[in-house]
């Protein structure tokens, strides 16, 4: 029944992440980007609002709701969330088209951080099962970004990818279909996001909200000091430490650069780690080919020159890094040999 349904269901390619949710659909391309963000009612469990709608109500809520982030560090926190959450967006993409009823059945592929457990991997098929999903395929994010970012994974040659998403940064060194080296580091932009809200409470005694503390950040987030003369500043709003009230202060790019230091020093610090590790026939290709960014985090602005200051290598950032994952989940979907050879797990 599953298999006739799936006849009349969309492929998906899901990059279940930390921060945000990004759905892929066979043959279409990204349909879906939204907040890995629920709202719920605390005694009914009523799901009330789902990604962009519930981001909004961060730090805005009253006592008789929840705003939750289903997934913590890449793997599930709460796994009713996360299931609403698959649901509700494999139900959005399976619209009934007139008056044509749609069941949704479809055979999902997810990107999963390569250092995760059996048990969370297990809980994330199952969590796409309760959704809906006929067929479960996982894949590693890293091995997910490569394919996304357009790299000859399953070629005998290196390929070098960085994946700095929200709550992991992926390092792995791929080459003939498989992972021959990675790390999965659990600083990612939650930690940048958090090191924000410290630096400004150390230094201002003043204290920020998450969402002003990752829009600092998009807007003034740099590894290396920018070119341009004129110092960027950034009104905030929090509230004083001391006295209780609101309060506004302006921060300059130099703080936000000087309070991510220590973060962004962990990743390069793993990516260096990694490349002393790699085979040299590896360190060959990965020279000549370079180091290639995806996720989030390679947006900070000079984050790739540091890297290729620190490795002498040539480091590249993806086209459209933010949905590698989702994309090479995607593409996956069309090629069933190489998806039988690179997923660490299926579920059906």
């Amino acid at each position: 029944m599953n298999l006739i349904l799936g006849l009349f269901s969309e492929g998906l390619g899901i990059d279940l992440g930390t921060a945000n949710t990004l759905v892929y659909i066979k043959g279409k391309g990204i349909a879906i980007r939204e907040p890995s963000v629920v709202a719920r009612h605390k005694k009914t469990r009523e799901i009330l609002a789902i990604g962009t709608a519930a981001k909004k109500m961060l730090g805005r809520a009253p006592t008789t709701m929840e705003i939750i982030r289903p997934l913590r560090d890449g793997v599930i926190a709460d796994f009713d969330a996360a299931s609403s959450l698959l649901t509700f967006y494999i139900k959005k993409i399976h619209q009934p088209v007139g008056n044509i009823p749609r069941v949704p059945r479809p055979h999902v592929i997810i990107g999963i951080p390569s250092g995760v457990t059996e048990v969370e991997r297990r809980a994330v098929g199952e969590a796409a099962l309760n959704a809906g999903a006929r067929k479960v395929d996982l894949i590693e994010e890293p091995m997910a970004a490569a394919i996304g970012a357009g790299l000859s994974v399953s070629e005998p040659e290196g390929n070098f990818i960085v994946d700095i998403g929200g709550g992991t940064t992926e390092i792995a060194v791929i080459s003939l279909g498989g992972i021959v080296l990675g790390k999965s580091l659990r600083i990612a932009g939650d930690e940048m996001d958090e090191a924000i809200i410290n630096y400004v409470k150390l230094k201002y005694s003043l204290l920020l909200g998450q969402p002003t503390s990752e829009e600092v950040k998009i807007s003034l987030g740099t590894a290396i000091e920018s070119k341009k003369n004129k110092t960027q500043l950034v009104l905030v709003r929090g509230r004083d430490l001391e006295s209780g009230l609101p309060r506004s202060i302006k921060l300059t790019e130099g703080e936000i650069r000087e309070a991510l230091s220590p973060i962004i020093h962990e990743i390069t610090q793993g990516i260096s780690d990694t490349l002393e590790e790699t085979p040299p026939e590896l360190v060959s290709d990965v020279m000549e080919k370079g180091i290639y960014l995806a996720g989030g985090g390679s947006l900070i602005g000079g984050i790739d020159q540091m890297i290729s200051d620190i490795t002498k290598m040539p480091v590249h950032i993806a086209d459209d890094p933010l949905t590698c994952v989702a994309r090479g989940c995607g593409m996956l979907l069309s090629d069933p040999k190489l998806l039988s050879r690179i997923r660490v797990t299926r579920g059906t």
